[in-house]
């Protein structure tokens, strides 16, 4: 049903007629998902925190870059002398309470996104649903951290933040219409109060044209090998093999683009986001080479038979984004 109702969302920029069918039955449901929306951002106290907060999010459901984007502002930041933590929701794993994230935790006890940021960034990483929580919790195990980054955090609002920066990919806010029928958390009046949007794909006009916007490139390097990461392999040198692709992202058919655009024929298998995968669901792949995004890395291991490969990718962004960045974090440092 979810990948029924994305397709449908994202299909064109009105309702589909799938959804005017379903109008009576999801209209009810708009209007209370709105209000209880509305209801949850009034009723936030948002707690500030000692240091000076940046929240990535996006205002549609799914995925669009924004570890990606966390990534590259961690790097960018610390290269610029600030010494920055993350906090994250930690979707899919059990985090009533604060938890730091290591390298080799496991994805069901804090989810697959924060597994991939700290080993990523390299960075402290803690979880938790309540980020401020997170974000105290992180500050007094690592009090030598000046700022944090929130990744999927736009629509928490208990945490205090100085920068909000909303994430859109290639499809942007789809038929424009709030859950369940459309893609939207929020409305696009929302866009009026980040600090910025950052298009991971092409802009989608409706965003308010007074809001600075970037744009950002996911490039692709060589993959590395699943059961050695050691090992790298380009592109070139799978061409002609026998290839199956898997994927359980936000949009599962970028990761198959990126593919197709580095030369490379396979058989596609889309998942759902976040999907927990076992060794049954990549069975398909036993008589060809596995590629695979690393995301969905932090959950294969040990799950595949064969050979398999991961295509890491790198956000590439204008240094106008971080200059805008670290201008408001030093705003705050000075208030």
């Amino acid at each position: 049903m979810q990948a029924w109702l994305q397709r449908q969302w994202f299909a064109q920029r009105r309702l589909s007629p799938a959804l005017w069918l379903l109008l009576p039955l999801f209209l009810p449901l708009n209007w209370l998902f709105a209000g209880l929306a509305r209801l949850t951002r009034l009723r936030a106290q948002p707690q500030r925190l000692p240091v000076p907060v940046v929240v990535v999010g996006n205002i549609t459901v799914g995925g669009a870059g924004k570890t990606p984007l966390t990534i590259h502002l961690a790097t960018a930041l610390r290269q610029r002398g600030w010494r920055p933590g993350i906090v994250s929701r930690g979707y899919g794993g059990e985090n009533s309470q604060p938890r730091p994230v290591e390298r080799d935790s496991s994805p069901a006890e804090v989810g697959d996104e924060p597994i991939l940021l700290a080993r990523r960034s390299g960075l402290p990483v803690w979880v938790g649903r309540d980020r401020a929580a997170a974000g105290r919790a992180l500050l007094a195990a690592q009090p030598e951290v000046n700022v944090l980054l929130c990744d999927d955090g736009l629509q928490h609002y208990r945490l205090g933040r100085d920068v909000e920066l909303a994430v859109f990919d290639g499809r942007g806010a789809g038929n424009g219409w709030r859950l369940p029928l459309g893609p939207l958390r929020e409305p696009l009046a929302r866009l009026a109060t980040v600090d910025a949007v950052i298009c991971n794909g092409s802009p989608d006009s409706r965003l308010p044209p007074v809001v600075p916007q970037f744009a950002m490139t996911l490039r692709p390097s060589d993959f590395w090998r699943l059961d050695d990461a050691r090992q790298r392999c380009p592109a070139a040198e799978l061409a002609g093999k026998k290839l199956y692709a898997l994927a359980g992202i936000g949009d599962p058919g970028r990761f198959f683009r990126t593919l197709q655009g580095l030369g490379l024929a396979f058989e596609a298998h889309p998942f759902p986001d976040h999907h927990a995968y076992v060794a049954v669901d990549l069975a398909f792949a036993r008589d060809g080479i596995l590629l695979m995004t690393e995301k969905d890395a932090v959950k294969c291991a040990g799950l595949t038979a064969g050979e398999t490969w991961v295509l890491p990718v790198e956000a590439e962004l204008s240094p106008a984004l971080i200059d805008l960045v670290v201008e408001k974090l030093r705003g705050r440092q000075t208030a």
